[in-house]
């Protein structure tokens, strides 16, 4: 199974399109800047996971690292509760795990 970066950035910011709902235009700057400086640093994580070089509980730990910097980011959008920061977080941060999670399935 092919890992594409692209697209599982796509589909993450998707997820939290869904999650903030009307509250995409406010946070849709925040996202997608977040998205495109932590490009290289998503790719990486995944792709030591998916060869085996970062052990699971790593993998788990580097992602709570990046979902706790989205979700700051995402609380300076005035307009975005707490609540709905840590949803539109965790979704992105979902979406990249099954992404990873498919691309080992693939390889086992």
């Amino acid at each position: 199974m092919n890992f594409d970066i692209n697209e599982v950035i796509a589909n993450m910011s998707g997820a939290v399109q869904e999650t903030v709902s009307e509250n995409w235009m406010d946070a849709k700057s925040a996202t997608t800047q977040f998205l495109t400086n932590r490009k290289e640093r998503l790719a990486l994580i995944a792709e030591l996971r998916i060869t085996g070089d970062l052990p699971q509980e790593k993998f788990e730990s580097r992602l709570n690292d990046e979902k706790l910097i989205l979700e700051a980011e995402l609380h300076a959008v005035a307009v975005i509760t707490k609540a709905i920061a840590q949803k539109a977080a965790n979704a992105a941060i979902d979406v990249l795990t099954n992404a990873v999670s498919t691309a080992l399935g693939g390889i086992l």
